[in-house]
């Protein structure tokens, strides 16, 4: 055999085991996790996958100290809350939900989350529940020490929009972004499509 025909087939081998792992990958992520109690204002219990509530739910994952992906991400989700109507903004649950729950106390969750758009809800609970949830959507974080800083710590995680239906299943997710435009996009998509 040719040096080309192994080379050729070293490639394909490649190729086809990184789909396979994109798609095992999204599968992963597809899978429903189980129902989750988070707490939000004035520290009360919210049942995030509350299928009586029919809205779609716009997750995003981050923290309160987070010094600028998470303020960018929620400015652009209040751009996009701004920018459909009234009946479209019926169909939507906007939630920030806190990887830190150390630092971030539901009641802090959700005035900082209040603080980008009244529509958004900011939610706190331990680990436990958290990592599980944001792990179910492959999100990921990990805590970095900061010397020689009052805060201690940072987190450094992925920036994504989850719109989720409400038993959780995941309908489409947004990443990153400086302008409002995808996020309106998919929310347009989905209002259209009826879910």
């Amino acid at each position: 055999m040719s040096k080309n025909w192994s080379l050729l087939l070293v490639v394909a081998f490649a190729l086809g085991f990184g789909i396979k792992t994109y798609f095992d990958s999204q599968a992963e992520i597809e899978q429903q996790p189980e129902s989750t109690v988070l707490f939000g204002k004035e520290n009360q219990a919210v049942d995030l996958f509350n299928t009586q509530d029919q809205r779609v739910r716009v997750v995003y994952f981050g923290f309160t100290r987070c010094p600028d992906v998470c303020p960018t991400s929620l400015a652009m989700l209040s751009g996009a809350l701004n920018e459909i109507d009234e009946s479209a903004q019926k169909q939507f649950w906007p939630l920030f939900i806190s990887l830190d729950p150390d630092r971030d106390a539901a009641a802090d969750a959700h005035k900082y989350a209040q603080y980008f758009h009244p529509m958004i809800e900011g939610l706190s609970a331990p680990l436990d529940v958290t990592k599980p949830l944001a792990d179910s959507y492959g999100v990921i974080f990990r805590k970095t020490e900061l010397e020689n800083s009052q805060l201690g710590y940072t987190l450094d995680h992925s920036s994504y929009f989850y719109f989720l239906k409400p038993d959780g299943t995941l309908i489409t997710k947004v990443p990153h972004t400086m302008t409002p435009a995808p996020i309106v996009a998919a929310m347009n998509k989905i209002t259209s499509e009826g879910k």
